[in-house]
């Protein structure tokens, strides 16, 4: 295990055997998964970009990890995946701020 961090980067090789202890629950998980990123109305590359702005946003270094290299090998540049991040963390931003309405309702409330 690599002594600087919490999370173990040779687990992210290990995310297939999560299935061992449920395996119909694992299989339909991946299933489900690997339909969600195959080509459709979106590309694979842009569905790789999106999961690397979720990844940032929920901050799963293992998703992280594994989206940068599967955008970068589905024809992302560093550009775009920094695009990515930062619509992530405009809408996670902008997502808490907006909740500021319901303090700013809640003031206005108790100082009437």
């Amino acid at each position: 295990m690599n002594d600087s961090t919490y999370y173990n980067p040779a687990d992210l090789a290990k995310f297939g055997k999560i299935s061992e202890w449920q395996p119909e629950m694992g299989r339909k998980f991946f299933d489900y998964y690997g339909e969600v990123f195959k080509e459709g109305a979106l590309s694979e590359r842009e569905k790789a970009l999106i999961a690397l702005a979720v990844a940032h946003v929920v901050q799963c270094p293992y998703c992280i990890d594994a989206y940068t290299s599967d955008s970068l090998q589905k024809g992302a540049d560093e550009a775009q995946m920094m695009e990515a991040v930062h619509v992530g963390a405009a809408i996670k931003g902008g997502a808490t701020l907006v909740h500021a309405t319901m303090m700013m309702n809640k003031a206005k409330e108790l100082s009437m």
